[in-house]
């Protein structure tokens, strides 16, 4: 199993305030789509919360500490370990959030795929733990310049574990 951690992150790692995104990036969510379409999605209850629905095409395995919490069509289960044996054990399967899942889920992941969002450093409540440089080797790197649809430049980045 490949367990891939895929965020959106500030250069100061901040990921979101109140439950949401801070940014707008279409083509960070093109590439979110394209990667996760067809898999399993971790993440936590309030991640979840903050869809207004389901994401179509992927199976959600929801994190919550709350013993009666349901949701339609979801897999709800009560820890991290639960979330991954929930999985199918031979394919990639992706954690999307929060701060609190991926700090979780970094020692057991083998793969991230980083949308580092340059130029902003705001204000947040969830971010996104530092990439050990000496435990993570970058792959790929590709800067995405802003444009009329992306207030900010970023760089999508992919790191393998060592």
């Amino acid at each position: 199993m490949t367990i891939t951690l895929i965020a959106a992150a500030a250069e100061n790692n901040a990921l979101g305030k109140d439950n949401q995104m801070i940014w707008h990036l279409p083509d960070d969510f093109k590439r979110f789509k394209q990667l996760t379409t067809g898999h399993y999605i971790i993440m936590g209850r309030k991640t979840f919360e903050s869809f207004p629905k389901p994401l179509p095409n992927r199976t959600h395995v929801i994190i919550t500490r709350q013993q009666d919490y349901t949701a339609e069509g979801c897999i709800v289960v009560n820890s991290l370990e639960e979330a991954i044996k929930a999985c199918p054990q031979d394919e990639e399967v992706f954690v999307i959030g929060g701060g609190e899942i991926y700090n979780q889920s970094i020692a057991t992941a083998n793969k991230v795929e980083l949308t580092r969002v340059h130029g902003v450093s705001p204000e947040a409540d969830a971010f996104f733990p530092e990439i050990d440089l000496s435990k993570w080797k970058m792959v790929e790197e590709v800067f995405h310049p802003k444009d009329e649809k992306h207030a900010y430049d970023m760089t999508f980045q992919t790191f393998i574990k060592k």
